[in-house]
């Protein structure tokens, strides 16, 4: 790709209006390669490190994140021979991406996408607490004895779980809904945990990732994250 100037890659970046990245680069906040940024420096956005104060911006055209409606049951997987279902009719065209994480195949909701391993890396590795939020509709009534359980922790069999936060949303007709937050993502977490205080999973949706939520998309939709809310998963990955 060309060279470009540095606030018009800061701007499509997120950073704001051209006018503003220009006031960034003036104040001495933005450094290419390690060196402070003048007005009318050029990068070439595949190749040079730029960071504002002090954080590492993508200004790569080059790479992508999705957000994905996974529906139930389709495989996390971009080709699975004996998966009846698989994510590869649902991509779009362009860039091969991959899945940040996993979704059991009977879980739905949010999956992100992407071409930029560090991130997705980053995402998942537990030691930077990106948080995971789930809406679980339970068989019986979820009370604040369950709630604080898992909020203090249960014993799994390959050890403990925590919940961030947890909060019964719906109680009727012996079935309820739990809103739950978590930081970590092992295979199967959130359906093992509630099971294990008594409150067997009927269905499982991922409502959030970091700052990014699943919102408005219906199942088998994607769509490509705008520039702001890269920034703001970039962010939240401690990148």
């Amino acid at each position: 790709m060309a060279v470009e100037r540095l606030q018009r890659a800061l701007a499509r970046a997120g950073l704001g209006s051209r006018r503003a990245c220009e006031e960034l680069i003036a104040k001495g906040l933005v450094t290419v390669n390690g060196r402070v940024a003048s007005l009318g420096d050029r990068v070439d956005p595949e190749r040079d490190e730029v960071r504002v104060r002090g954080h590492r911006v993508n200004v790569n055209p080059r790479i992508h994140v999705y957000a994905f409606h996974k529906p139930a049951g389709v495989t996390s997987t971009l080709r699975d021979p004996h998966a009846a279902s698989d994510l590869r009719r649902f991509l779009p065209r362009g860039p091969r991406v991959f899945p940040v994480g996993r979704l059991d195949r009977d879980t739905e909701g949010l999956l992100l996408l992407t071409n930029d391993g560090e991130l997705a890396n980053r995402l998942m590795h537990p030691r930077h607490r990106v948080e995971k939020e789930y809406l679980a509709e339970v068989e019986g009534t979820p009370a604040e004895r369950h709630l604080a359980r898992l909020r203090r922790g249960v014993e799994l069999e390959d050890g403990p779980a925590r919940a961030i936060a947890a909060r019964a949303v719906a109680r009727a007709g012996g079935r309820g809904a739990v809103r739950l937050t978590i930081a970590e993502g092992r295979k199967r977490e959130v359906r093992r945990m509630l099971a294990a205080v008594g409150l067997p999973v009927r269905r499982l949706i991922r409502v959030r990732v970091g700052p990014i939520r699943l919102g408005r998309l219906r199942p088998g939709e994607i769509r490509e994250l705008e520039p702001e809310e890269v920034l703001a998963l970039y962010r939240a990955a401690g990148l």
